[in-house]
């Protein structure tokens, strides 16, 4: 299946200059908790100014349909460092900031998860050092408990900020001091961590731009604590008045379902000063970024990814963002809480101004980039290599996956998901209930049309179970002395 589309001729063709035998080098922009729509590429009404991303979107191929493995953070940067479903590795759930904690329960147990990145596995920076990369790690890791599973461990030559912690929670947070057990050297008092991050990310750049490497800048933002430089926040601020915008507690705000029948505020209009100003602050420090691989001749040489982790955050915590049309967001299993903004820069590969709505994931950056740099992929590697479709050739998988035998932070319901075409259909993991889903026609995933189709139903749920036992699916456990739903295949292993 061929759904790609490009917005320029072939006259149009970028004129990057990445040769056959050149090992590229690869920068990935990694944002935590940034919506489908919180960028300019992806929504043209979108309240928060992101100029060097959509520069970016001009200069490779943005993807309408890209996706995230996992509803929450560290099961999908498993996936991203290692192109496997967290599902194959047990990674499915956020990772605590310290041992033996299995996360919220809800009606029924959690699932049990093993909450770090395994030493034996292959990582992304692991695979390219193999082959003669430097690598660079900036930024929230938040992939194991203690020194033992820092970056560092994990193929990475320098570290900059990546520890145990989901968020900047030590010292001022986002502005120095920081006190990060992993950032030696304090910034002057108030300077901005993503300027920081950006500026270690320059300087790596700068030092190794004789050699291939990897610099993966891994934003704290946007994640909370919600915090922004004044001078941004003032200027939305500004912004809204001049739009006639002002923040309301009613009609911001809408109802959605989540875990065990309990009714979830959603936030549907974009109006957090402050996130607005989280947001730009990340797109200037990725543009400083680009500006010095621009300066240092290593623009047409470098291959760049640009996505985030999971779904906006819009029902808990601050309700920061809206992901309309989409529904729900971070910690929920509709498009809300998976669907990113992804684009690559491909050099020699993608043409300037593409777009694709083929379905890809965070399992499909180990592949596409560790082959691109010469090494040989695992065969356990759930991922595919992206180029051909990169460079607009057929492309063609059957399904995408999820799972998820969790109760998050944010009352998204636990399930699964298959993802086959343009249809979609979702389980629930506390009472076994479907819904199905056509996301050409329902982007908003608010018309089941599972009674309509019973035989589309019956298919994609076979897939979806047959790839369950294929990973070693967990589910959840009993509490209070009821059960709860698993698949008919578990109980007879």
């Amino acid at each position: 299946m061929k759904k790609l589309f490009t917005l320029l001729s072939f006259a149009g063709m970028s004129l990057m200059s990445l040769s056959a035998t050149e090992k590229p080098n690869v920068v990935v922009f990694l944002v935590d908790d940034l919506g489908y729509m919180d960028i300019g590429a992806n929504n043209p009404n979108c309240f928060y100014e992101t100029p060097n991303i959509d520069a970016l979107a001009k200069s490779g191929m943005l993807f309408t349909d890209g996706y995230a493995t996992c509803p929450v953070c560290s099961p999908s940067r498993v996936s991203m460092l290692t192109g496997k479903y967290p599902t194959r590795i047990g990674t499915t759930h956020l990772f605590p900031g310290k041992q033996g904690s299995m996360g919220k329960s809800g009606k029924f147990a959690p699932a049990p998860f093993l909450a770090e990145l395994p030493l034996e596995e292959t990582t992304l920076a692991e695979a390219l050092k193999s082959v003669g990369y430097s690598t660079f790690f900036a930024g929230k890791w938040h992939l194991g408990y203690g020194p033992d599973f820092r970056p560092q461990k994990q193929g990475f030559d320098v570290n900059i900020g990546g520890h145990d912690r989901g968020g900047p929670y030590t010292g001022k947070k986002y502005f120095a001091p920081y006190k990060n057990p992993e950032i030696k050297e304090e910034g002057p008092a108030g300077e901005h961590l993503p300027a920081r991050l950006a500026k270690e990310t320059s300087k790596f750049i700068k030092d190794n731009k004789d050699t291939p490497f990897l610099a993966y800048l891994s934003f704290y933002s946007v994640h909370t604590p919600l915090m922004g430089r004044k001078d941004l926040i003032d200027k939305y601020k500004e912004k809204a008045e001049k739009l006639g915008v002002k923040p309301s507690k009613t009609d911001d705000f809408a109802k959605v379902m989540g875990a065990s029948g309990q009714e979830k505020k959603i936030r549907v209009k974009q109006t957090h000063f402050t996130y607005a100003a989280m947001v730009e602050a990340m797109d200037i420090a990725i543009g400083s970024v680009i500006d010095t691989l621009k300066a240092e001749g290593q623009w047409d040489n470098t291959i760049i990814v640009f996505t985030s982790d999971n779904g906006g955050l819009s029902t808990s915590e601050g309700w920061p963002t809206s992901n309309k049309p989409l529904n729900g967001g971070k910690g929920w299993m509709y498009d809300g809480g998976i669907r990113e903004p992804w684009i690559i820069r491909y050099p020699s590969v993608t043409k300037e101004g593409s777009v694709s709505d083929e379905p890809i994931s965070g399992i499909d950056l180990y592949p596409t980039i560790v082959t691109a740099a010469g090494y040989k992929v695992e065969p356990e590697v759930d991922g595919v290599d992206l180029k051909p479709l990169l460079a607009g050739e057929e492309f063609d998988r059957d399904a995408l996956y999820w799972h998820y035998p969790h109760y998050s932070n944010q009352g998204g319901i636990p399930g699964g998901a298959i993802r086959q075409g343009d249809f979609k259909l979702l389980e629930n993991y506390e009472d076994g209930s479907v819904a199905l889903y056509n996301l050409k026609e329902d982007i908003g995933e608010l018309n089941d049309l599972s009674k309509q189709y019973p035989e589309k139903v019956a298919k994609m749920r076979a897939n979806l179970h047959a790839w369950y036992k294929s990973h070693d699916a967990k589910f959840l456990g009993a509490k209070g002395g009821k059960e709860a739903w698993r698949p008919a295949y578990f109980d007879k292993q």
